[in-house]
């Protein structure tokens, strides 16, 4: 039995543009841009979805032919207390080389450290293995979700420490038993494997 695991990160939103952190209490929308990005995923379309509770990952899924994607809260962002709504410029300024260590703390599975005011690496990355450990044992599963939740579920599943992985873009992971194997990393854009980008008009 195998599991196909899509993984997206949703497409681009005005925060994105700024770099800036989110805010727990910020639900920003897709910017034009994202709307298109969203509107150019190609997904399997008989997949099992799910999406994070937040505005821009239920457009991302909507615009992506999922309107019924069921809501899973574990898909939500990282809590980046502090950081929210700061760029790094602005952290760096205010907290000298200390961001560097909190966003290192909770991109590490057993940190029980992280930005003051939010989630640890342990309290972020048990949050994702434990949706992980619910997913069926085969069929294919999309996750609509941001950079950090899908970064941290490619660090426990696959090993991978480092990756880029721009908004609009998606991993594709296969479990079968207790392996795990990295499949593909897609750039916004890019088409599936197997099917061509559609002509443009």
């Amino acid at each position: 039995m195998t599991l196909t695991l899509y993984l997206v990160r949703h497409a681009p939103t005005a925060p994105n543009a700024e770099r800036r952190y989110p805010r727990a209490d910020e639900d920003a929308p897709l910017s034009p841009t994202g709307r298109a990005v969203a509107a150019g995923l190609r997904l399997p379309s008989h997949a099992l979805a799910l999406t994070s509770p937040s505005l821009r990952a239920r457009q991302t899924a909507e615009l992506a032919g999922f309107p019924d994607a069921v809501s899973t809260s574990a898909l939500c962002e990282a809590q980046f207390g502090v950081m929210g709504g700061r760029t790094w410029a602005e952290l760096e300024a205010q907290f000298g080389d200390a961001p560097r260590g909190w966003i290192d703390a909770l991109g590490e599975p057993t940190s029980e450290t992280g930005p003051p005011g939010g989630e640890t690496g342990h309290e972020f990355h048990a949050r994702i293995q434990r949706w992980l450990n619910d997913l069926p044992q085969e069929g294919t599963v999309i996750a609509f979700t941001h950079a950090g939740p899908l970064l941290a579920a490619l660090r426990l599943c696959v090993g991978l420490r480092a990756a880029e992985v721009a908004p609009g873009g998606v991993a594709a992971l296969n479990r079968a038993e207790d392996d795990w194997w990295l499949r593909e990393l897609r750039r916004p854009g890019a088409s599936m494997p197997g099917h061509p980008d559609p002509p443009v008009c």
